[in-house]
């Protein structure tokens, strides 16, 4: 167990450190060069750096250091030391990119491929627990103590983020900047959820008992029956939950309503699946 723990840390440590070098070529490769920014606080931090002459690594801590402690005293031990460590590599490895000239001048692209590799590093980042930006840690609390979600918390305070870059770099830039965080956003997704991101399936219908069969003969999927009751009829209904991936959707409909063109189907994200039987059984 305690062999397992410890490899489990250093498969976690490795892929955060991963994730901080991906995310330094992004930004050293593509944006730094071209003045188009992330949000956040490495944007501030870009920018401090900018009107300073300072290195942009010496920001980038010194910005992040109250919302770490925020992190430590407010969420806890195990996040804060994994956003440390991202970090203090990030800090590292755009050192080791600073000599390296940008691979393009041309705007769009620039833009384009720095928001994909930002939000694969990211996305690494998150997945394995830890966090480049300290306004998302300011995010996670508010989202706690107002009706704000963490999402539009973020996006409101890189709102103001990417407008301060378009006093300091140029409207374009900002505009630019803007197109990065979506792209970057939407990379992060993907990367922390993967490409078969998982849906989670209600189906309530009075077939329950062939559309089980089929799904496990022909989709090769685990189904858990759980047995509620008909808030009107008072009559017991057998509800069919099962979770399967994005691709295998249509497939799911077409079994359901083969069977039963009246059942009732829900479908909807799943964060995360582990343990039990989610891997799929082999169809015969």
């Amino acid at each position: 167990m305690k062999k397992n723990k410890i490899l489990q840390q250093i498969k976690r440590y490795s892929l955060l450190f991963i994730g901080a070098i991906i995310y330094a070529a992004g930004l050293e490769i593509f944006l730094v060069p071209n003045n188009v920014i992330d949000g956040g606080v490495v944007g501030i931090a870009i920018m401090i750096s900018y009107l300073s002459g300072w290195p942009f690594w010496v920001f980038l801590i010194l910005v992040n250091i109250p919302f770490i402690y925020l992190g430590y005293q407010q969420i806890g031990k195990t996040f804060t030391i994994s956003t440390l460590f991202a970090i203090l590599s990030l800090s590292y490895w755009t050192n080791v990119f600073l000599p390296i000239p940008g691979l393009t001048d041309d705007l769009f692209l620039a833009s384009a491929f720095g928001g994909i590799i930002l939000g694969v590093g990211v996305g690494l980042i998150v997945r394995y627990g830890g966090s480049l930006d300290g306004t998302e840690i300011v995010a996670i609390l508010m989202d706690r103590r107002t009706s704000f979600s963490v999402g539009e918390f973020v996006m409101v305070i890189n709102l103001f983020i990417l407008s301060a870059a378009g006093l300091v770099f140029g409207w374009d830039r900002a505009m630019y900047s803007l197109f990065t965080y979506y792209i970057a956003s939407k990379v992060i997704d993907i990367t922390i959820k993967g490409l078969d991101e998982s849906k989670g399936v209600i189906i309530v219908s009075d077939y329950s008992a062939d559309i089980t069969a089929a799904l496990m003969d022909r989709l090769g999927r685990g189904v858990t029956v759980l047995h509620g009751e008909g808030a009107y009829s008072n009559n017991p209904k057998k509800v069919l939950y099962a979770v399967i991936t994005r691709l295998e959707i249509a497939k799911l409909k077409a079994i359901v309503e083969e069977i039963d063109e009246k059942a009732f189907v829900t479908i909807s994200d799943v964060y995360d699946v582990f343990g039990g039987t989610f891997r799929k059984k082999a169809i015969h």
